[in-house]
């Protein structure tokens, strides 16, 4: 009977994006971090992520791209992946997908166009850098 599915509420992890240097470009870029602000690794992580919106009047949606981790240990943060300025005025998001304790967990975590800019940033969980977080 569906009372009696259980369906696990996450708690404490994030999505975050922050800039940092980058070599390869010669300036500041944006940078998406999965963020793990508990007590209990995290196994088998999958996130699978894509942006979409309208730009000057026109659909557009990038590809989807996923990125999996064996593990991601209790009170750490991992490199997802790098966020192309153009993508920046799109709606981004990263649907998060893991085990804890034995438990799947699952989580779509969303930063809305025009949300991601250096005015906005706070500072960051585990990290202790200024980002945008989505919890």
């Amino acid at each position: 009977m569906k009372k009696d599915i259980k369906i696990p509420v996450v708690e404490n992890v994030y999505m975050a994006v922050m800039q940092e240097w980058n070599d390869d470009f010669m300036e500041k870029t944006w940078y998406a971090y999965l963020i793990n602000d508990s007590d209990d690794k995290l196994e088998t992580v999958i996130v699978v992520s894509n942006a979409t919106g309208v730009i000057d009047g026109e659909e557009r949606k990038t590809s989807m791209m996923r990125h999996a981790f064996m593990e991601v240990p209790a009170n750490s943060a991992v490199k997802v992946e790098l966020l192309e300025e153009t993508v920046l005025q799109l709606h981004n998001s990263f649907m998060v997908t893991f085990f804890k304790n034995n438990m799947l967990f699952d989580k779509n975590y969303v930063f809305i166009a025009g949300t991601i800019n250096e005015e906005d940033t706070v500072e960051l969980p585990v990290i202790a850098k200024d980002g945008i977080l989505v919890k």
